[in-house]
């Protein structure tokens, strides 16, 4: 115990910390040090918290992404509590349950094909819209910094097409002019930092960062590296070598073998590494799927542009057979790629914007990343659009299925309360895991599909830094730690949009991102899903603040950096819910696009339709606003 307690004081735990956050409601500055283990106890448990002045979830640190008081009552649904609808009924054109980007986005469509005055309810269930892009805000010094809580960027493995982009750009957001004048991808490199690799004593017998990733032929840059010579040579081979290891057997026959087997056992069956060269490549995978190289297949990870495939000239494309194309592939080349200071928030901003122009006015994308909503005009008598924030939707019914002038009924819980709405059509925008639930009368089949769509768990956590000296004394930018905590971070990337700057000196605070993919390897994806979900959700704050000052003093030792008193806030954002689930030719049935479960699952049931990147099987920007434009055209169809 008391060598528990020292480590604890060597790492900071003990120390008091500056923070702002919520009680009941009201937004408290504290000028008085409070610790930082107590920042994930924020309460909002007022009914109109949101209503309340200085109301201003994205300044929230401590447990962020599905926080305290977000989830209970959904888990309370799916273990069999009622709640009874209410007696008095507010009355609704459309309700859309989910205020993330594909909710926000049928609002639009919805609008756009109706009428601006169309009377629409927006449910969320956290204390913030966005859904997955979630907008993390320090003021450091004086000066306002952002961090993506979720969604980090515009970016798909295919174009996005007229629905997607044509919104953008209805919403201002040209991304193509503005990835040119906006983003300094090349700031940190012009003053020498390059990306990193960590290894870690318990894995690979020593401590050691390592500097020069993508820059060094890897001979040079693991030369140092606490490995055997056997496993460095491996390690070379894979990334620079020109190796068929499926000679004489062609792409197309080679593409389908490597579909059916992971980009572990690529490495381990075919190459023939041994464990330690497993261990330096199982997190690569973790950042883009959520799981470990055991989860994903070797097409896959080709596609995505991961090493060892270099001399086994593989085309292009799908394969014919199954349709299936893969990851990072498309012959018409991905989307064009824009980071915004916070993430894709600043899309969802945008459309609350174009939605409840009260909330947040003013024009233009530039003038928008510094703005602060006013969430107390969020939900307003006088709205035509009203969006509720604490409101988990508990049941959706249709009011009559033979009468065609019937609606539907949304029971929700705010505050402890229930209450209903009603609508001539709903919208379900949210997790399509938690529809079953809502919706039991669905058939048993669609519920089927739906309750199979399993989420990937992650975690994207924000660090606010004293400043990054340690990073430019070490002339490291990025750092991948395959068998750490937190299996890669980054300092805030350079971005300059507008009012918003990013500081330049080294003797300034800084963001820095940390992602946490929880696996567990050897089980299928979904089992390890669902693994990783309850490990998020029995894992205290505390813990993870541990292991974030543990892992940053080993990495960054070699600069001077000092976690107790270096960090100056901590915001985890935990997403038991993360990624929607794509295909997985490792573990789904080789199946018709239409008989997909996110296909079955999403189908319309009456006056109800059925949205999120969920129901579009890709976890992409693109595919929530797709999947919100599909969803509205089912709804003004059927009523």
């Amino acid at each position: 115990m008391s060598n528990s307690i020292d480590r604890d004081r060597l790492l900071g735990m003990h120390l008091p910390i500056n923070r702002r956050d919520f009680l009941n409601g009201v937004a408290l500055c504290l000028t008085a040090s409070l610790p930082l283990t107590t920042l994930g106890r924020s309460s909002l448990a007022s009914a109109q918290a949101q209503d309340l002045p200085g109301y201003y979830p994205p300044l929230l640190t401590g447990m962020r992404g599905s926080h305290p008081g977000s989830f209970e009552d959904a888990h309370a649904l799916r273990d069999g509590k009622t709640w009874p609808a209410a007696g008095a009924l507010e009355d609704y054109d459309l309700i859309i349950v989910g205020g993330g980007i594909s909710g926000l986005a049928a609002a639009h469509f919805y609008r756009t094909q109706t009428s601006p005055r169309s009377r629409i309810l927006i449910l969320d269930n956290h204390d913030d819209f966005g859904g997955h892009a979630k907008r993390n805000e320090f003021h450091l010094d004086g000066q306002m910094h952002l961090m993506n809580g979720g969604t980090l960027e515009i970016d798909s493995p295919r174009p996005y097409g007229p629905i997607a982009s044509g919104l953008l750009l209805a919403l201002g957001i040209d991304v193509a002019a503005l990835a040119k004048t906006t983003q300094h991808s090349t700031f940190y490199e012009q003053r020498g930092l390059q990306a990193g690799l960590f290894f870690d004593k318990k894995t690979f017998g020593a401590d050691r960062l390592i500097v020069g990733k993508g820059t060094l032929p890897y001979r040079q840059l693991l030369a140092s590296a606490p490995l055997s010579e056997r496993a460095r040579e491996q390690i070379i081979q894979i990334q620079e070598g020109q190796t068929d290891y499926l000679p004489g057997i062609a792409s197309e026959e080679k593409k389908l073998r490597l579909s059916r087997i992971s980009y572990e056992a690529f490495l381990r069956d075919l190459i023939k590494v041994e464990p330690s060269v497993l261990s330096f490549y199982h997190a690569r995978t973790m950042g883009e799927w959520g799981v470990g190289t055991d989860a994903v297949s070797a097409l896959d990870c080709w596609g995505f542009g991961l090493p060892g495939f270099q001399g086994m000239h593989l085309s292009k494309g799908s394969i014919a057979r199954m349709g299936y194309t893969p990851a990072g592939y498309q012959d018409t080349g991905g989307s064009l790629r824009l980071h915004f200071p916070d993430g894709n928030a600043t899309i969802a901003r945008s459309l609350v914007r174009d939605l409840i122009p009260a909330a947040l006015p003013g024009r233009g994308v530039e003038n928008l990343i510094t703005a602060r909503v006013d969430y107390a005009k969020l939900d307003r008598p006088g709205n035509s659009v009203n969006l509720r924030l604490n409101s988990t939707a508990v049941r959706v019914q249709q009011e009559s299925e033979q009468d065609p002038g019937a609606g539907v009924q949304v029971t929700y819980v705010r505050g402890g309360s229930s209450f209903t709405a009603r609508a001539r059509g709903a919208v379900l925008a949210c997790y399509n895991c938690v529809i079953p639930y809502l919706c039991p009368e669905m058939p048993d089949s669609q519920k089927q599909a739906l309750h199979s769509l399993v989420k990937a768990p992650l975690v994207y956590t924000t660090v606010a830094l004293r400043n990054w000296q340690a990073f430019d004394r070490l002339k490291v930018r990025d750092v991948y730690a395959p068998s750490e905590y937190h299996t890669s971070l980054r300092l805030n990337p350079h971005v300059n949009i507008g009012a918003y700057r990013s500081n330049q000196s080294p003797d300034r605070p800084i963001l820095l991102h940390m992602v946490r993919t929880p696996c567990k390897p050897g089980l299928t994806e979904h089992e390890q899903n669902r693994a990783g979900r309850e490990e998020l959700l029995s894992t205290t704050f505390e813990s993870i603040e541990r292991n974030i000052r543990d892992q940053l003093n080993r990495v960054l030792s070699g600069g001077g950096f000092d976690a107790a008193t270096d960090i100056t806030a901590i915001t985890v954002n935990r997403w038991p819910h993360g990624y929607a689930p794509e295909y997985n030719p490792l573990f789904d049935a080789e199946l018709p696009e239409a008989q997909r479960p996110h296909v079955v699952g999403r189908a319309r049931f009456g006056r109800i339709s059925i949205a999120n990147s969920d129901a579009g099987g890709a976890a992409y920007t693109d595919s929530a606003i797709e999947q919100g434009y599909r969803a509205v055209t089912e709804i003004l169809r059927s009523t």
